[in-house]
């Protein structure tokens, strides 16, 4: 008896505290870990799009003409054994013969004569040169056609090699990978603003407004789009920035159609009439009820609509529609090393390893999200 009494003069345990949806898709996020790993790639995309370029050894639009195709390697550029050919060659092209040359580390000393009066200008010939900086005249002879010239040997690392032109791709991938999610960004975001706000007000408006509006994506979906891409540049100019949010404008029907059956199959559901039977306003259901019972697939088609985006966007660089030199993005670097697939193999792979990942970061978050936020797995 005592021990009962006991136990019922105790005070009830507190309550659980409740989670809110977001919280308990957080959380069940967390505990996918390829969504996780995904996520952290992603952020490293992002970080290195922002601050890469920046940070990266060689600007992004630099040539280079001595190092064309360069393979990718740690070591620095130029190898000791090309130094002194290109210091001979640079001589000839300066009308001097190379008599006597020394390469000590990074500095190289070259005796040269000339049949007549060597111009001091010279020097010139060497500092125009990616190899050779700082070229000055040590000793000279006393009829003048006889000069020590010293030099300083630049050196290069090209740890992604070179493309046709020179550039160092390490630095071209960093940029490419800005525009890229920069162009992804945009046009998903318009895309996802107007899909999702149309189409869950056909969807719940229904009758004839849902007619009429779903026929006006009829008629969207009918023009030719590449038709309507050249409009845009006629417009906007060769702005990427409003030439893509123009794009997003118009990926935004499939994004509509997804999110109207969402909300035709939702409109009649029992907590829906609920908030009905209260008084809540169509705008407040859609708000509240509506719109974020459909972010599995809006989010599972926002994972595919950004990489369809990209090679959009490829498709209209190519056409010479698109992004513009110097700056460029990945597709356009893996329409550039298909071209030189059998000379330079590794202006291919670099940049189709750089998309691929990305592409897969995105499937994995995006399976983790639908996971997350499917209200069915609550």
């Amino acid at each position: 008896m005592t021990d009962l009494a006991t136990n019922v003069s105790q005070p009830p345990a507190a309550g659980a505290a409740g989670r809110s949806l977001w919280a308990t898709a957080l959380m069940r996020l967390r505990r996918n870990k390829a969504a996780m790993a995904s996520l952290v790639i992603l952020l490293v995309y992002i970080f290195a799009g922002i601050f890469g370029p920046m940070l990266a050894p060689h600007d992004y639009a630099r040539v280079y003409p001595d190092f064309v195709k360069v393979p990718a390697s740690l070591e620095p550029y130029p190898r000791m054994d090309a130094v002194l050919p290109a210091a001979e060659s640079t001589a000839r092209r300066a009308r001097l013969e190379a008599r006597n040359i020394e390469l000590d580390g990074n500095t190289l000393r070259l005796e040269a004569t000339s049949r007549r009066e060597i111009d001091p200008r010279v020097t010139r010939y060497f500092d125009r040169s990616d190899l050779f900086s700082n070229t000055h005249i040590v000793e000279r002879s006393a009829d003048g056609r006889s000069v020590l010239l010293e030099s300083q040997v630049e050196r290069y690392r090209f740890i992604f090699g070179t493309d046709a032109n020179g550039r160092d791709l390490f630095a071209r991938i960093l940029i490419s990978i800005r525009i890229s999610l920069m162009i992804g960004a945009l046009a998903t975001g318009v895309a996802l603003v107007i899909g999702v706000a149309y189409g869950a007000t056909a969807g719940f408006l229904g009758g004839r407004i849902d007619n009429m509006m779903m026929r006006v994506v009829d008629i969207l979906y009918a023009l030719p789009f590449t038709f309507f891409a050249i409009l845009l540049v006629v417009f906007f100019g060769r702005n990427v920035v409003l030439m893509f949010i123009a794009v997003g404008a118009v990926e935004w029907l499939d994004m509509a159609r997804i999110v109207r059956g969402q909300t035709i199959s939702l409109r009649r559901r029992e907590f829906v009439q609920a908030a009905e039977a209260l008084g809540v306003s169509a705008g407040g259901i859609l708000r509240r009820h509506i719109i974020p019972n459909t972010l599995g697939p809006v989010i599972i088609y926002m994972t595919l609509l950004i990489p369809k985006v990209i090679l959009l966007e490829s498709f209209l660089s190519f056409l010479g529609l698109g992004v513009q030199e110097p700056l460029t993005s990945l597709g356009v670097l893996i329409s550039e090393g298909a071209r030189n697939m059998r000379a330079a193999p590794y202006m291919l792979l670099y940049p189709s390893l750089a998309l691929t990942l990305l592409l897969f970061a995105l499937n994995f978050l995006g399976d983790g999200l639908r996971d997350a936020l499917d209200p069915k797995d609550r």
